[in-house]
Formats: C-alpha cells, structure tokens, sequence
C-alpha cells in the first residue's frame, strides 16, 4: 500500500492508519533513529520507520521500501505500508547480536542476500563522497580531505568482482537472532553493487575477524580467496573515507559530539594507514 500526500506528523500517522496503536513507552532499539518508533496494539508490534536523513530525497526512502518488498522473509522484516513521510514494516521478534555473528554465519547470511535478484538500482559512493564534503562544516575541510577525494576521483571505484543486491550496513546491530534465524534490519542504504565492497563495509572488529569473513565468503560463493580479499582492500579507502564523512556530515546536522569525536579518531587511523 503506498500513499502520496504530504508527510505527515506521526501521531496523525497513527490515527489515520493505525487507530488503537500506541508507541512504546520505551527507548528505541538498535536500528530505529530519527523518529522512527514500535507501535503496539493489543500485543501486535510494528515498526513505523521515518527517513533518518531529512534532508535527502523522498526517492531515497521509498528504494528502502521496494528493496523489503523484494526480499524474502528469510532475510528482512516484510514491509506493510508506506505512507506520506513513514513506512510500516513488520516487528521481527528477537535480540539483537553483542557481536557480528561467527565468520560462518555471517558469510552464509551474506551469500543469501547475495543470491536474490537485484534491486534495480546502483550504489555510487562518490556522490555520497561529494555530498558529505559539501554540507560539513566549512572549518573542518582540510586540504589533507580534499587531496583524498581528488585521488580516489582520479582512480575511480573498483569494477565489481561480482554484482549483487547488498545491504551496505552490516553490524551487530543491524542483526537479529530470532527463532527462525539471523535476520538483517535497517536497510536505508540497499542497493546493487560488489560483493566485495559489502564485505569492505562490514563492521569487523579486528583484520583477523574480517580475514576470516573473506575466506568464509569465498567457500560459500565459490570465489577465490585471494582475488576476493585483494578487492576487499581496494574498496577499504572508500568505505573509510565514507564513515569518516558521513560522521562530519551528522555532526554538521545535529552537533552532537559524538559524530565529531568519531570523525577525529577516523581521521587518526586513516593518516596511520596512509
């Protein structure tokens, strides 16, 4: 079901479309930001997602939506609605992972996405380069940035090992353990691309943990190691610079301190393994 009007409030989202659903009374749970709550009825939960960017365009939003109504109930909550400025999707019930899930589990889990259909639409992180220099804070723009960009713009991203629809925010927080398997939330940035640049982007807690994620991948997609893990690396500038950005870029929008002291210490590893 997909609605166009203008975006609307969220308590007139819920009486218009949901009557009787109230929010829970309590924080939000890994995954929901900007708005984005449970609401509850007589025990039946739903998540009312809004876009956690603002700023970005309405189109942005609705590939979320078109990418959960692509996936199997295997892989993704299963979209109920989009509404002016909300999406209703389903309440998956389980936990949270403390930690990314075994190198084994996550490849399988990966390589399941990695089978489906593509969504249609590609992943291009040199816009996103772009547009994070453009709206952060004039002051923190360094020549040292601006030297980066201009060398990753001059190599061009990597041509993909192998094309696949991906998630493009793989960690603990992002998967639950319910009964029925590991399941992957918060799917704003899906689309199609490499599969080693899903694997680049994962949040792996040390180089072992992501060797490891590598050479598992490569047993379940019947890749070679070496050849997938040398295209790992060559993906790695780019997703460090785009954490290192986008966490300019929030903190330019919300001035929380948080985003600055990560964009800081991003900057420190980065000049070391430069």
């Amino acid at each position: 079901m997909r609605l166009r009007n203008s975006n609307l409030s969220r308590d007139d989202c819920l009486s218009r479309y949901f009557p009787g659903y109230q929010p829970l009374a309590r924080s939000a749970p890994a995954g929901l930001s900007g708005g984005s709550c449970i609401i509850e009825r007589q025990g039946h939960r739903i998540v009312l997602r809004k876009h956690h960017d603002p700023s970005a365009p309405d189109f942005h939003f609705l590939r979320q939506y078109r990418a959960l109504r692509a996936l199997p109930a295997t892989l993704a909550p299963q979209p109920l609605g989009y509404f002016p400025g909300w999406m209703a999707v389903e309440y998956l019930e389980g936990a949270t992972v403390p930690t990314l899930p075994n190198s084994h589990a996550t490849a399988a889990l990966l390589y399941h996405l990695h089978q489906q259909k593509n969504f249609g639409w590609r992943v291009s992180l040199w816009p996103l380069l772009e547009r994070y220099w453009q709206f952060s804070s004039p002051l923190r723009r360094t020549p040292y940035w601006l030297r980066i960009l201009k060398r990753l713009h001059q190599q061009g991203e990597p041509q993909p090992l192998r094309l696949a629809p991906l998630h493009m925010d793989i960690h603990a927080g992002n998967i639950i353990d319910t009964s029925a398997g590991l399941r992957l939330i918060d799917w704003e940035y899906a689309a199609d691309g490499d599969v080693a640049l899903e694997l680049a982007a994962v949040w792996a807690q040390t180089s072992v943990q992501r060797s490891e994620l590598i050479a598992a991948y490569a047993q379940a997609a019947h890749l070679d190691e070496a050849r997938l893990a040398q295209q790992v690396n060559r993906w790695q500038p780019w997703i460090q610079m785009l954490m290192i950005t986008w966490y300019e870029y929030r903190w330019q929008q919300t001035g929380d301190q948080q985003f600055i002291a990560l964009a800081d210490e991003g900057w420190r590893q980065f000049s070391h393994k430069g």
